[in-house]
């Protein structure tokens, strides 16, 4: 385990754009008398606004690099904050130069010869957190909006960084501070039987914070668990196009196609990211009742995937004669009694105008079925096909979650023993022969945990922890 250094006063560079070749390149300075670490090798256009900076400002100008024959002049734009008043709460520089990967080693190098470190991973935001600009959770936040996958993540990050959670936690302990005060201020003036806050009040309070609590604990739990992507399963008669759709949503040509019947004798998994919806698809072998031998094995696979599947595509060739969409309407009942999760795709809509018997209409369906018609080849009706995803995936896993993972890992046993501390506070006040002083113990404990969550109160290893997951840079 690393151990986290704690001291912020010598000056930490790294490269603060993404590695390689871009048009622009970024190499991030921060630390006291960061002016210093550019002396000598960056000439400012006007030199008097650079040394007399009290403030945010950009500054025009070249860098001088000692090259293997000659020295290199480079045009170049210094962003300073001489002051607090930067992302890591001390005096920061941006050097915003042509992105060239060995340019931008030259300089850091520069960098490093005149005074600065190399900055550790996560080093710029630890920096920012100690110095107060952010607190624990939303110093998580950042690299949550680096790491998130898919719009609901990304928003999810961007709320905890706004500090939404934050604030409802800050409050909380502002109230949990305000009692105990109240119940320490009885305590100096017992014998004098002067009363701050009514047993009442007290049990009232605590029960309104330990429900809140309870609350961002099952919100952790469930954050913690829907970090695994939905399982959808393609499934239906043979040659009903579901490799067709598979390898459409898929963007590869993993399954084999064929309109010979029962090309699939396997299953095949991709995890998708489709216009934004993250899932694992998994295509199946057509249903076929007297199968024997490698077909027989390729039955009990599809059998397997769509008991764990959380959501049925059903494909319904547009093809069928009446005797097979007979049969069609029959497996699809009968799935559907296993699971209600199930949208119905009628496939190949470019091939055959089809016109919904009576049988297929959503009344002969013991619960309504999103039905869709589509062509895979022509990509008619994939909007549709979207929508209904969006909608069952926001129906099923949409909950709206202050915590991102990383934040519910962290804090899912801080909770739980801040939950602790407030039921036998609670336990304790309900109590009438039980004294304030008991009280203030077990609310003093939640404080202390509270404060873990936050960062109010911290260790190196928490931060060991939380900080060692971002990149250099950041």
């Amino acid at each position: 385990m690393n151990v986290i250094d704690l001291s912020v006063d010598q000056p930490i560079a790294a490269l603060a754009s993404p590695p390689g070749g871009s048009a622009r390149g970024i190499v991030r300075i921060s630390g006291k008398q960061i002016q210093n670490v550019l002396a000598g090798w960056f000439k400012p256009q006007d030199v008097d606004a650079w040394n007399s900076a009290k403030s945010a400002s950009s500054h025009p100008g070249m860098v001088h690099l000692n090259g293997q024959t000659r020295q290199m002049k480079i045009p170049v734009q210094v962003l300073l904050w001489p002051n607090r008043r930067s992302y890591t709460g001390q005096p920061l520089i941006e050097l915003h130069l042509p992105g060239s990967p060995c340019l931008l080693e030259a300089v850091l190098n520069e960098a490093y010869r005149h005074g600065a470190r190399h900055a550790r991973p996560g080093e710029f935001t630890l920096r920012a957190f100690l110095a107060g600009k952010l607190d624990l959770l939303q110093a998580e936040a950042v690299l949550g909006v680096i790491d998130a996958h898919d719009q609901a993540e990304l928003e999810t990050a961007l709320a905890q960084l706004a500090g939404g959670i934050s604030a409802n936690l800050s409050s909380l302990r502002r109230d949990l501070l305000e009692l105990l005060a109240d119940l320490e201020a009885g305590l100096d003036f017992v014998e004098e039987d002067i009363e701050f806050v009514s047993r009442k009040d007290v049990i009232d309070r605590l029960t309104q914070s330990r429900q809140f609590v309870d609350g961002l604990v099952r919100q952790a739990v469930e954050r913690m668990q829907s970090r695994v992507r939905p399982q959808v399963v393609l499934a239906g008669l043979p040659n009903a196009g579901k490799s067709t759709l598979f390898n459409k949503l898929a963007g590869s040509n993993s399954a084999l196609v064929s309109t010979d019947r029962g090309t699939t004798r396997d299953f095949l998994t991709r995890a998708v990211n489709w216009n934004g919806l993250t899932f694992d698809l998994i295509d199946t072998a057509g249903w076929e009742d007297d199968a024997r031998g490698i077909a027989a094995d390729a039955q009990q696979q599809r059998i397997t995937q769509l008991n764990r599947a959380d959501l049925v595509i059903w494909c319904t060739s547009a093809s069928l004669s009446e005797t097979e969409r007979a049969i069609d309407d029959e497996l699809l009942m009968t799935q559907q009694n296993k699971s209600s999760s199930i949208i119905r795709l009628i496939t190949k809509s470019d091939l055959v105008p089809l016109t919904l018997t009576s049988n297929e209409t959503k009344e002969s369906i013991s619960s309504p079925l999103d039905t869709v018609r589509i062509s895979a080849v022509s990509e008619a009706g994939l909007i549709g096909l979207e929508d209904a995803l969006r909608q069952h995936f926001g129906k099923s896993h949409g909950r709206s979650s202050q915590w991102l993972g990383m934040t519910s890992a962290r804090c899912r046993e801080t909770l739980e023993l801040l939950t602790n501390a407030l039921e036998r506070s609670e336990r304790a006040a309900r109590v009438p022969t039980v004294g304030d002083e008991l009280i203030a113990v077990d609310l003093r404990d939640a404080l202390d945990h509270l404060g873990v969550i936050l960062g109010v109160i911290y260790t190196d290893d928490i931060l060991d922890r939380v900080f060692s997951k971002f990149c250099i840079g950041k």
